[in-house]
């Protein structure tokens, strides 16, 4: 008998506001950090970029091809931590905005996901 299948895991795409997810002096500025929120018995995957004292969240999902961008954990920004990069296909972001200025989805943007810095705590919005 071989092994079981494992059943695929259901996706969300939105969270609740008020979730804590890290102090905001976790993710270095310029820096990035993945999230993977369990919600009911589905599964939300995101990052948090920080740049210029600012924080921008968005969904785990590259609109070229739907995959993840990041293909080391929390690897999400260019070497020089000027734009967010997706690992697969080379397609560059800009950080606090999320539109693609380059690679095979220019002119596409990520999907937002609301984050706050509030008291030094970053929390979904």
């Amino acid at each position: 008998m071989g092994e079981p299948v494992p059943a695929e895991r259901k996706r969300v795409w939105i969270t609740p506001p008020g979730v804590a997810l890290c102090a905001e002096s976790d993710i270095a500025d310029p820096g990035s950090r993945g999230f993977v929120l369990q919600i009911g018995e589905a599964f939300f995957h995101g990052f948090v970029v920080r740049k210029q004292g600012q924080v921008a969240g968005y969904v785990d999902r590259c609109p070229h091809q739907g995959f993840p961008l990041a293909l080391e954990l929390d690897r999400y920004l260019t070497p020089s931590s000027d734009l967010i990069l997706c690992g697969w296909h080379g397609a560059v972001f800009t950080p606090l905005t999320g539109a693609c200025v380059g690679g095979p989805c220019a002119g596409a943007k990520l999907t937002p996901w609301p984050v706050v810095a509030d008291g030094g705590v970053i929390r979904t919005a």
